[in-house]
């Protein structure tokens, strides 16, 4: 006889999930099927910046059904045509390649980048990255993570990563080689607690890696596509990179990502790179309907000063609880909560109906919809000020 299996194990069992089930979402909210109503300030991990289900990517989704799903990446389509020559007329960039996932767009930078190396470096291959820094749970893109939690896994790693420290140019400086190709790193490290790079740090970054002869890659995935108040964060440092990834944001909810590079960098050859639905046009769909919302200068400038407002609200939060620093730009934000608390306290939010995230013990990040009202962020705030008290976090860290 076989036996039943509760419906909720019927996914591996990969992260720990509260015992809820989500059936819809609107904007900054999403509902589970008990009717239950919660505030997400997640926004699947910065992947909706639309909000939940917004009727721009929905009907074109919709329309793009109706027409073709995918005719095959060995064909061209108009879709993802329209979608790439959009997002080299809003970015420094020549040509891209888009890809279902943030670390498939990832992996194809590293890929880029060794065959750069290869073509024009003398079969340069090692790519210098950031202790701390994130980029995919491919086995090439967690080689080239500075997360401590992978190191013990899935041995042996691809080799040919050297890790640097985010802000010490002379970390950098000190791992060049005749072997090296590449810098590559997230402008803000958002798993490891939402660690900025600095603007100074990205513009001697791009001086070094010019003068030896280097790609710099930034991976924009967590930053891009108006995150941090412009479209892309490359453009506060007034840099332009030889290779970005972009992925969560560009979709607003489906999977979408891309690789862009310069035509200095773009040295694929025919069969190096490809994959079965890359570039289909129901995902482009979603991204020209996203990139024609958020590239709007009216739109990037309210979420720049939303990102201000809620940075405000943090630091007074902060100061009446006796917390840390509040880090992080536009609305990619983190508290610092001083002591590990963090798991209790997004479990604690999760209860009261607010979706909150704790990537360290010690720290709370915050990733809302990029179109999410001020008071929506007061209802969050309030929420976690009556939280805190209840936690006694206050007294915990004075």
């Amino acid at each position: 006889m076989t036996m039943a299996i509760h419906p909720y194990n019927a996914l591996m069992d990969i992260t720990a999930r509260p015992d809820v089930v989500f059936d819809r979402g609107e904007g900054s909210w999403l509902w589970d099927d008990t009717g239950k109503r919660y505030l997400d300030f997640i926004q699947g991990w910065a992947v909706n910046c639309l909000g939940h289900a917004p009727a721009a990517v929905a009907e074109a989704l919709a329309a793009q059904a109706k027409r073709l799903l995918t005719p095959s990446p060995a064909y061209y389509n108009d879709t993802s045509l329209k979608l790439a020559k959009a997002l080299i007329a809003h970015s420094s960039f020549d040509q891209v390649f888009f890809t279902n996932s943030g670390a498939e767009a990832n992996e194809g930078a590293i890929k880029l980048a060794r065959k750069y190396g290869a073509l024009h470096r003398n079969g340069a291959y090692e790519i210098i990255t950031f202790e701390g820094g994130f980029h995919g749970r491919t086995l090439a893109t967690m080689s080239a993570s500075g997360k401590k939690a992978f190191e013990p896994l899935f041995e042996p790693k691809v080799p040919g990563f050297r890790k640097a420290l985010l802000n010490d140019l002379g970390s950098v400086s000190r791992l060049i080689s005749d072997k090296t190709v590449a810098v590559m790193l997230e402008p803000i490290q958002g798993e490891a607690g939402v660690w900025p790079a600095t603007d100074q740090f990205l513009q001697q970054l791009r001086e070094m890696t010019t003068a030896h002869g280097l790609l710099l890659i930034f991976d924009e995935i967590q930053t891009g596509m108006g995150r941090t108040g412009k479209l892309f964060h490359y453009e506060h440092a007034g840099i332009a990179p030889d290779i970005m990834t972009l992925g969560k944001g560009i979709g607003g909810g489906v999977p979408l990502a891309a690789l862009l590079a310069t035509s200095r960098a773009a040295c694929f050859e025919h069969g190096d790179q490809g994959g079965t639905f890359n570039g289909n046009p129901l995902m482009c769909a979603a991204g020209l309907a996203v990139l024609d919302q958020v590239a709007k200068p009216d739109f990037l400038k309210s979420t720049a000063e939303t990102g201000l407002f809620l940075e405000s609200e943090l630091q007074r939060l902060s100061a009446r609880h006796g917390l840390g620093e509040v880090r992080g730009r536009g609305l990619l934000l983190a508290l610092d909560l001083k002591l590990p608390v963090g798991p209790a306290i997004v479990a604690q939010a999760f209860a009261h109906g607010l979706l909150l995230n704790a990537p360290r013990p010690d720290t709370l990040r915050f990733m809302p919809a990029l179109n999410v009202t001020r008071e929506e962020i007061s209802q969050m705030i309030e929420a976690l000020d009556a939280i805190l008290i209840k936690a006694g976090a206050a007294r915990l860290v004075a």
